[in-house]
């Protein structure tokens, strides 16, 4: 059947192809999924590996959130950016931070992930892990040259988020490093 262009038969430009959308949520499926040989087969076939959804999360965002340290090992050997953030300034490695995944830090840090991860209003990844009292993440970061004395917008410490959210070990560990 020869294909030709027919405006009438075509969505807008602004309109993005319904079986393209669906076909997109499928893939950012596997990443939440964790399926890495698909994620694999996919990138080959042509799929950016910095693909983004409507908040910009990438493939690698929702790998490393979802802890699936598989699929993120796979997604940076295919090509994806560790250091891609989303449309909130979020970096993969503060995703990981946040859910307590330190497989999937260790594996960011390995494929170049900047360890300070820092969002737009600077706050890190140990700042982060601190915040919720994940001792081996800040363990992690710290031997991975994350910076104690760092501090966010708010002039909010590592040492000082987990004091504020009562997360008593790494506030110790912290103020052991004289952070």
């Amino acid at each position: 059947m020869a294909h030709h262009s027919d405006p009438t038969n075509n969505p807008p430009a602004s309109q993005p192809d319904p079986e393209l959308q669906a076909l997109a949520r499928e893939v950012f499926d596997l990443a939440r999924r964790g399926d890495a040989t698909m994620l694999a087969a996919v990138i080959q076939k042509g799929v950016p590996p910095n693909l983004r959804n409507e908040r910009g999360d990438s493939l690698l965002m929702l790998a490393s959130y979802h802890g699936h340290v598989d699929a993120v090992r796979t997604l940076l050997e295919q090509g994806a950016d560790a250091n891609l953030r989303n449309d909130a300034g979020q970096t993969p490695i503060a995703g990981a931070a946040f859910k307590g995944f330190d497989n999937v830090i260790e594996t960011l840090l390995a494929h170049g992930a900047d360890v300070e991860g820092a969002s737009p209003d600077g706050r890190t990844a140990l700042m982060i892990a601190a915040m919720f009292n994940r001792t081996a993440i800040v363990d992690l970061l710290l031997a991975h040259g994350a910076d104690p004395h760092a501090r966010d917008a708010n002039g909010v410490s590592a040492a000082d988020a987990a004091a504020r959210m009562g997360a008593a070990d790494t506030q110790a560990r912290l103020k052991a490093l004289g952070a």
